[in-house]
């Protein structure tokens, strides 16, 4: 998923008035009390090309947050002179929270790895949403936020919406016309 961070285009299913959606996210108080409480990040589906959401992201957390971030990413060893771990099992902490930038149909598999390293919050980025994954994590004792950017969140809470570009009112990665 490119734009993992963008706003998806208006009326298409990612966006987040889409019908048939069930499953209710935390508040924003909720959610500002998970970023309080994670220590740890490990964002899956990491990618050392300054082009992807993943890294803008990572970018944005190592410099303002407080947050120990890890990349994880079976094809990768090395981001931003940080070293890439080929999954959540190989990490040398559990994370606290697992930030998600995967397809799909890879989300279940995300989850089952998630459970079985025992982070507390399964995070899925924006535009990614996937209800039977979001149960299954619940019910597994897991904190779920799905199709909302952490960087965004982290920023909006932290008074950071000013930095990298977000001065603008219009939180989106698309440039507005000339």
């Amino acid at each position: 998923m490119n734009d993992a961070c963008s706003l998806p285009a208006p009326g298409t299913a990612r966006t987040s008035d889409s019908a048939g959606r069930t499953w209710t996210g935390p508040t924003a108080p909720a959610r500002l009390g998970i970023l309080r409480r994670t220590r740890s990040v490990a964002i899956v589906g990491a990618s050392p090309k300054p082009s992807r959401a993943s890294y803008f992201v990572a970018t944005y957390l190592l410099s303002s947050s407080p947050y120990e971030v890890y990349f994880v990413n079976p094809r990768a060893t090395e981001i931003m002179g940080r070293p890439v771990y080929p999954s959540l099992a190989e990490l040398p902490v559990v994370p606290d929270l697992v930030d998600v930038f995967r397809r799909h149909e890879d989300l279940p598999t995300v989850l089952d790895e998630t459970l079985a390293v025992g982070a507390r919050t399964l995070w899925l980025q924006l535009g990614s949403w996937h209800e039977e994954v979001a149960r299954r994590a619940e019910d597994g004792g897991l904190q779920v936020v799905m199709d909302r950017c952490l960087k965004i969140e982290h920023a909006r809470f932290h008074g950071g919406l000013h930095l990298a570009g977000f001065d603008t009112g219009v939180i989106s990665s698309r440039r507005a016309p000339a």
